[in-house]
Formats: C-alpha cells, structure tokens, sequence
C-alpha cells in the first residue's frame, strides 16, 4: 500500500497560508519539489519530510497521526523562524498561528533594523519590550516604547517598527489578525 502524503502537505501549507515558495525557503527545498511532492509525483526522504513538517510547525507523529489533539503548550526549541523580515530574529512563537486569530512573534531588532513599513489593514498591534528601546511610528506620530513598556496600535493608519537606538530591542510582538 503507498502512502499518500502530498493532498496531506498541500492543506497544511493552506491552512498556514504559505505559499509553495514560503515553505520551500523555510524548509530548505525548492519550490518545484513541493509543487511535485503535493501532485504526488514525487517521494520525500524522512530527512526532507522532518525538515518540510518542522517548518509546517508539525511533528513526525502529528502528521502521521489521525487525532487533532489541542497543543497548548510551546517550547523554544518549536519555534518557527522567518527570514526576510528586516529583523535580525523574527520568530512564530506558535507553530501554525496563522490560522489563528493572533499571531505571537519574539522579535529581535539590532541597532538600525526595521520591519518593513506597513500600510494600513484591518488589525491591532502589541507589544511589550523586553530589553532596548523600539521606535513605533504610526501615521505621522512616532513612540518610544522603552524596556517593560508596551503598546497597542490599531492598524488604521501605517505603521512600522524600528530600532533607532544603540543596543539591541527584544520584544513580545502580537499580531492580529495574523500577517505571515
């Protein structure tokens, strides 16, 4: 009996609302491989199938596992982290958040980093600093936001976070609805 796997990756990279290329980056492979993979037309090493579910934010046993058991607990070591977004460490503190209604990221922002300017969307933004100094501009207006600070933006104007001091800002970012 073969074991079908591609229909079982393809909804998981739907329902963390990645692209084929999102999860080929963040899992080491190449967009036509996962492309070939859900089709079914190709197999995967359980090496590549580790990396691929890691990414997904899943175990071995998870997907090979018919029972949606509620994880409520997250250790560091499941943290996904996404490149690309202007901070030195930007990590999906909840594998698979994106499918919830916030997404949580423990962010790192050396000296001179930023996260890409955002244009308004429907959402609210928080965070609390825990250590440095981060730079939120919404609209025109730009905070400062110090160590065991936080702040709650609604979306409704751009908005961006930077670092423009000296030392490095680590911060609790929560997201909704979710953006990754």
């Amino acid at each position: 009996m073969k074991l079908v796997i591609g229909d079982k990756i393809k909804r998981l990279r739907l329902t963390s609302d990645l692209t084929q290329e999102e999860l080929a980056n963040r899992a080491g492979l190449s967009k036509g491989f996962i492309s070939q993979l859900e089709n079914d037309q190709t197999s995967i090493q359980i090496d590549s199938l580790s990396d691929l579910l890691e990414a997904l934010g899943v175990s071995l046993s998870e997907f090979f596992s018919d029972v949606d058991e509620e994880k409520v607990v997250y250790d560091p070591s499941e943290y996904v982290a996404v490149d690309g977004t202007g901070a030195s460490s930007f990590e999906l503190m909840v594998p698979r958040s994106t499918n919830n209604r916030l997404d949580p990221v423990l962010l790192r922002l050396n000296p001179g980093e930023s996260l890409a300017k955002r244009d308004p969307h429907p959402g609210e933004q928080f965070g609390y600093v825990l250590s440095g100094r981060a730079t939120v501009t919404k609209g025109r207006q730009k905070y400062i936001v110090t160590s065991k600070q936080c702040f709650s933006i609604e979306t409704d104007k751009p908005y961006q976070i930077q670092n423009e001091g000296g030392r490095p800002v680590s911060m609790l970012w929560i997201v909704t609805p979710p953006q990754m």
